[in-house]
């Protein structure tokens, strides 16, 4: 592709794998359309990207927002094709999944999977289901996560999102087949962002009365521990890259830090022995009578 002709949108470019992702794109000559929530947000990017990005505000949970956005977009492509939408927006909430309110996991579930829907269906026809747009098609790139695979306790309803995401990345690829449009999974473990920092701060008091309160405890200490010791967020915007230029691209990357005991090795082993190692980990042992 040559670099005149390469444009992508990413969302949730405000901080973490989204600009990370932003940084990469533009440094291999892409432009940048960065979807984020808050106008102080695009801004910054401006400030730091200058004219190689162009922010969209928007939240991916508003329809009308988004499909003016998409309308921005096909503006400035004037008749061309966009080489790429990377659905990265999302967020997390956590707590045992018997206390968790409704309302939160349904927070969740609208952010991280109808989102990226939405957004793909505003955008595809760009992507190369309009045929009457030069150039050829695009790729989305959906943005999952290592526990969309391997759901770890307390963070079952991003842990679910991010498996209905796999799952969308599926079908959606099998669809698009009749347009050359192809989707791919990424599915980063630990990313160094200020997300550790909002998980120190959430409030646990709700589940401080629930048989959960020690291991979540512990889970969480670990948990930030173990995320403060990921990858840099441009190394998911180098596999991005990666994904939207390759020839050949495989349909997910696992891009993560110890991969054989974060990734290869949990998905080998039976998943009682995994459920006994994590329970082991955080105290997850059976209550007496």
């Amino acid at each position: 592709m040559s670099s005149d002709l390469s444009d992508a949108v990413i969302t949730g470019a405000s901080t973490g794998i989204g600009r990370g992702a932003v940084k990469v794109l533009i440094g291999c000559g892409w432009r940048v359309f960065a979807g984020v929530r808050k106008s102080a947000d695009a801004a910054s990017l401006r400030q730091e990207f200058g004219d190689k990005v162009v922010p969209l505000v928007f939240d991916v949970t508003d329809g009308m927002g988004v499909r003016s956005a998409a309308a921005e977009v096909r503006k400035q492509l004037a008749g061309r094709t966009l080489k790429g939408l990377v659905n990265n927006a999302g967020m997390g909430i956590g707590g045992p999944l018997m206390h968790q309110p409704i309302d939160e996991i349904r927070r969740v579930l609208e952010v991280n999977v109808l989102g990226p829907v939405r957004v793909a269906q505003a955008f595809l026809p760009q992507l190369g289901a309009d045929q009457s747009l030069s150039g050829g098609p695009g790729r989305v790139i959906n943005i999952t996560s290592v526990g969309g695979k391997i759901a770890p306790p307390f963070l079952g309803d991003y842990a679910m999102s991010k498996h209905a995401l796999e799952a969308f990345s599926e079908s959606l690829r099998r669809e698009l087949m009749i347009y050359g449009i192809d989707v791919i999974a990424i599915g980063p473990g630990a990313v160094v962002t200020p997300i550790w920092d909002k998980a120190e701060q959430t409030d646990d008091r709700p589940y401080a009365k629930t048989d959960y309160a020690a291991a979540l405890k512990a889970f969480k200490q670990r948990f930030i521990a173990e995320g403060r010791k990921g990858l840099p967020p441009e190394r998911i915007g180098e596999a991005i890259h990666h994904a939207l230029t390759a020839p050949k691209p495989r349909a997910r990357y696992a891009v993560l830090r110890g991969r054989f005991i974060n990734w290869t090795l949990p998905n080998f082993l039976p998943k009682r022995v995994v459920d006994r190692l994590i329970a082991a980990q955080v105290g997850l042992t059976r209550r007496s009578a």
